[in-house]
């Protein structure tokens, strides 16, 4: 087994959050000095998505802030696109600031919303670096020839739910997409893929936790699987892996708002090469294991398949 489940799962769950809500579920998460950072999603009893945040000092025990980290907001340009809710962020260190991208829900579909913080205490929207209908979006924390990368999802059954790469001089404007992976047909992933937790650097590559989606009789059932990208050029793939590396088994993941789900938003990697993979299961708790990054590498590698 790659991922091994922390034996107090699920780390997190509505009971925790001294604010009503329903669920708490796919955090980005984070170590900021000594610290682990959780920014979850939760959804209010009007079913409408809010972002908490929670702190530990061992990456397992977590308390969550008396009041929400972020919610829709009621100024400007982002009134109007987060009027259905805030959800799925995604967090990455860039030259001293931390970079968050969110789903942002209205009347007008999906987009990404991209917002910076130094603290964990004050954030500042910068901007929302989509249109609808997009997912999914996670920027890797090195630059490329000049040029800050994201992985994202749009929605949409023309090129149905793949990943593409985009270019950013200045993290608002984005372009040089390029499609880089699609689901493959009768497979665990055939139905949609998307990125998960930001990239992790590796000597070997770019490792890239992803979901992928397969339907059944039963409903949609969401695993974790594996990508290398090539270190200087991202939008090369080196491998996929042919196998999901975790799939909802335990009880609290395969019954819950969603059934049959785990999908990641972070991941923190360790000075001693392991990992810390956070998920969201059944869209209901956190939920938390580890792994050996070399490990995670080797599986991708020798376990390969063509990304298209």
């Amino acid at each position: 087994m790659l991922i091994k489940r922390y034996h107090d799962n699920p780390i997190l769950t509505k009971d925790d959050v001294p604010y009503p809500v329903a669920t708490v579920h796919n955090a980005g998460v984070v170590k900021h000095r000594d610290t682990y950072i959780m920014i979850f999603r939760s959804h209010k009893r009007n079913g409408r998505s809010i972002l908490g945040k929670a702190v530990s000092k061992d990456g397992f025990h977590f308390e969550v802030d008396e009041k929400p980290f972020m919610v829709p907001s009621d100024e400007g340009v982002f009134k109007e696109y987060e009027e259905y809710g805030i959800e799925d962020p995604r967090i990455i260190l860039f030259e001293g600031e931390y970079l968050i991208t969110y789903s942002a829900y209205s009347r007008n579909g999906v987009r990404i919303g991209l917002a910076k913080t130094t603290d964990f205490k004050t954030v500042d929207r910068i901007s929302l670096i989509t249109e609808a209908d997009y997912r999914n979006v996670v920027i890797f924390p090195e630059k490329f020839n000049g040029f800050y990368a994201r992985l994202d999802r749009p929605h949409s059954e023309i090129s149905p739910w793949s990943i593409w790469i985009s270019y950013s001089p200045d993290l608002i404007y984005w372009g040089e997409s390029k499609l880089i992976m699609k689901p493959l047909q009768y497979h665990w992933d055939e139905m949609k893929i998307g990125p998960g937790a930001p990239p992790i650097k590796t000597p070997r590559g770019w490792l890239n936790i992803y979901h992928g989606v397969f339907p059944t009789m039963d409903g949609s059932v969401y695993r974790l699987g594996l990508v290398l990208h090539d270190l200087e050029d991202p939008s090369v793939i080196i491998a996929v892996g042919d196998e999901w590396i975790l799939q909802p088994e335990e009880p609290y993941e395969i019954t819950g708002y969603v059934h049959n789900v785990v999908f990641t938003c972070g991941a923190v990697p360790e000075d001693d090469g392991t990992v810390k993979i956070y998920w969201g299961a059944a869209d209901t708790v956190m939920c938390v294991g580890t792994a050996i990054i070399e490990e995670l590498v080797d599986h991708c590698l020798n376990n390969r398949r063509d990304p298209k």
